[in-house]
């Protein structure tokens, strides 16, 4: 049998003469194959091909095609936080994660599926498709993504409705409009729930305070809390609601959080350590811990950071030593029965409000509750939002004698009043100073200290001195009593913040005049009478009382 050889890969095989006719009708392809009935996608999948290595035309992989099609209705931006989003081309302005439930790879199979008719993307073509756009993304310059709040480059604070047509709240000094797409690309998550646009509808502060046990001046806090908790750059207080049972604390912190940022899941319990924190914190921009009774450590610590801005590091998914960062500032609630169960840090960042016992006359249901309150939203958030413009008018001329801790809401503060003649700003520092004492009072260590320096008037020693001398009540050293003089040496300066509000000042720059130069501690009493001890509470007003308005036409007031 004759044979004659081709290379094939660069290698001689044999081939029998006898087979090529068979061999030249498979390869002819298009010619004899694809007759019959046309195919569904002919068309695109004739747009689609691209030359083979031979010369012919080959159509393209899956994952080609998935990119294709996230290119036309996709752009691909990083945060500043190092994730990848897609941001759709024709609709609103807000991301879409690339991998997850509802993220780009899920939306991107099932439009696949229905551009190429009884073709389906593998798992490996959306994972390859995937990383492709993931390195797109990181063509330009990382982007801020924001999530409920954001604010453009001309300061203008905007309030992402989170609604399915992308609508938000545009509020400057100028006033405040409801917009169709938003200016700042923002992120959604699960935690997040629809705010209903607001209006301009009678006096909206009146109908919020009918809802809420609270006198006029808690009430005046509260709002002034509220319009600063849409000012993403600032600290804001954990606002407290505090009382008894039957106050209705859960109810009315879960309302002011829903005014905020409204979610399925408003009140939240204790997380039980810092990656579940971390995880509620970055999918809410405003949260509730419910019936806080007890707080560890690690938690307060967590809690102060977040009002200030935080940062969580954590592995990237599928990596071993990539990162991604959790940063965020966060507007915090919380209920309690006891103030004296937060650590001094913690206190010195706390808006406490105190809630009246509810009686009979005045009680109803939370379904009675649920109904006033969506019924009255949108006229208090059109309110609030008038307000908002008005101070942000203000704000950049006021200027205070002091700068207490938390000064950027304290300027808030101020610029409420000054708009609205209310005492917002005096009533804060007198309850904060309050919120200290019930902190001291609430560690047994920082009583003693307290009582050891009123005795003295001005107490010198080391800390090991300090430990020595002063004593636990009972005799009996609870668990929160330092162990050793070191540990009492950095309790007595995580304290010192709190005495100062009691009149207690705390040097620790001094050494010990011997050759062993031992650190020493001067607590001095700097009050001369035992009734300064702590600021007195405002005067406790009628509940429910009139709350005057603020004006319908959300325009600043005259500054010249």
């Amino acid at each position: 049998m004759n044979k004659t050889t081709q290379h094939v890969n660069g290698t001689a095989r044999s081939i029998d003469p006898d087979r090529s006719s068979e061999q030249a009708a498979v390869n002819t392809g298009p010619d004899l194959m694809n007759r019959g009935p046309v195919p569904v996608n002919t068309g695109r999948a004739a747009v689609n091909k691209r030359p083979s290595a031979e010369g012919g035309d080959k159509k393209p992989s899956a994952a080609v095609r998935l990119v294709q099609l996230a290119r036309e209705r996709y752009r691909f931006v990083m945060s500043t936080d190092g994730r990848p989003y897609a941001v759709a081309l024709d609709g609103p302005n807000t991301v879409l994660p690339l991998r997850g439930r509802s993220g780009v790879r899920q939306r991107l199979a099932r439009l696949y599926a229905d551009t190429f008719e009884g073709d389906v993307a593998s798992q490996s073509a959306l994972a390859d498709a995937m990383t492709v756009l993931e390195g797109i993304a990181e063509d330009d310059d990382p982007v801020p993504v924001h999530l409920r709040v954001g604010q453009d480059e001309t300061g203008t604070i905007v309030v992402d409705l989170g609604t399915a047509d992308g609508r938000a709240v545009t509020v400057s000094a100028g006033g405040w409009h409801v917009v169709d797409r938003s200016p700042v690309l923002f992120r959604r998550s699960g935690a997040m729930a629809p705010m209903p646009a607001p209006i301009l509808e009678g006096d909206g502060l009146s109908m919020l305070h009918s809802l809420f046990n609270m006198d006029e001046s808690a009430f005046r806090q509260l709002v002034a809390w509220a319009i600063a908790a849409w000012m993403p750059n600032i600290p804001h207080p954990v606002i407290t609601f505090k009382g008894e049972q039957g106050t209705g604390k859960s109810k009315t912190a879960q309302m002011v959080v829903n005014l905020v940022d409204p979610s399925p899941a408003a009140k939240r319990s204790q997380p039980r350590d810092v990656k579940a924190w971390s995880t509620q914190a970055f999918n809410s921009w405003a949260l509730c811990l419910d019936n806080v009774s007890s707080i560890p450590a690690w938690l307060s610590d967590t809690l102060c950071k977040a009002v200030t801005g935080d940062g969580i590091v954590d592995r990237a998914l599928y990596t071993d030593d990539d990162v991604v960062v959790l940063s965020f500032r966060r507007v915090l609630s919380m209920t309690t029965i006891d103030a004296g169960a937060f650590a001094g840090d913690l206190a010195e960042r706390l808006l406490m409000l105190e809630l009246q016992l509810i009686d009979e006359e005045h009680r109803r249901s939370e379904e009675e509750l649920d109904t006033a309150f969506d019924a009255v939203r949108p006229a208090v958030l059109g309110s609030l939002f008038d307000l908002l413009a008005t101070v942000l008018a203000v704000l950049p001329n006021v200027k205070l004698a002091k700068m207490p801790r938390m000064a950027d809401f304290a300027r808030v503060l101020a610029a409420v009043d000054q708009v609205m003649g209310w005492n917002t700003l005096d009533d804060y520092l007198a309850t904060s100073a309050n919120v200290a004492g019930d902190a001291l009072e609430g560690d047994p260590f920082g009583s003693a200290v307290v009582a050891l320096v009123e005795q003295c008037g001005t107490w010198t020693g080391t800390a090991a001195m300090l430990l020595e001398q002063v004593q636990p009540p009972g005799g009996i050293r609870p668990p929160t009593w330092p162990k050793d003089a070191t540990r009492a040496g950095g309790k007595v300066r995580r304290l010192a913040p709190l005495l100062r509000t009691v009149g207690i000042t705390v040097d620790d720059t001094q050494r010990s005049p011997d050759r062993h130069r031992h650190k020493l501690l001067t607590l001095t009493l700097t009050r001369t009478n035992r009734q300064d001890e702590t600021a007195s509470a405002p005067e406790t007003e009628p509940l429910w009382s009139d709350v005057p308005p603020i004006g319908q036409g959300h325009r600043p007031p005259d500054l010249h």
